[in-house]
């Protein structure tokens, strides 16, 4: 995969995570678990700073989300907290997102050996952020 391709699937990730965390943070009372959202949010926004850098660097803009995969996430947040936004059921489904992110992170750093390391730098960042996240929101379940 190249670099173009590569940026494009962090800035989906980061797109999505940061419209997820605002529609969870919307059904949170938690003022622990608002400003741990809140923090995870601020951790995206720098992710997404850094992905606009590169593609900046290379001359190109980020790809749109596609609009079923913004109503999909949407519709996936509501369907699952109809009857449960306890601190542990949003913990749950935002760790559910993160692990899918690691794991598509690792894919594309294994069919990337031809990526440019500053890429690679900012996919692994991604990658811990997420794996950091995952960590920090198991208090909450």
């Amino acid at each position: 995969m190249d670099d173009l391709t590569i940026l494009n699937e962090i800035h989906k990730g980061v797109t999505m995570g940061m419209a997820s965390l605002e529609e969870i943070s919307k059904k949170c009372e938690d003022k622990e678990f608002i400003d741990e959202l809140s923090t995870q949010y601020n951790s995206y926004q720098t992710t997404l700073d850094k992905v606009n850098e590169a593609f900046n660097e290379i001359g190109e803009i980020p790809d749109d989300v596609p609009i079923n995969q913004k109503v999909m996430g949407w519709t996936g947040i509501q369907m699952n907290t109809m009857k449960d936004t306890s601190n542990s059921k949003l913990s749950e489904l935002l760790i559910q997102g993160y692990d899918m992110g690691v794991i598509k992170g690792f894919k594309l750093l294994n069919e990337s050996p031809e990526a440019t390391q500053s890429v690679k730098d900012v996919l692994n960042g991604f990658i811990r952020f997420q794996e950091n996240s995952i960590n920090r929101l198991k208090k909450f379940l």
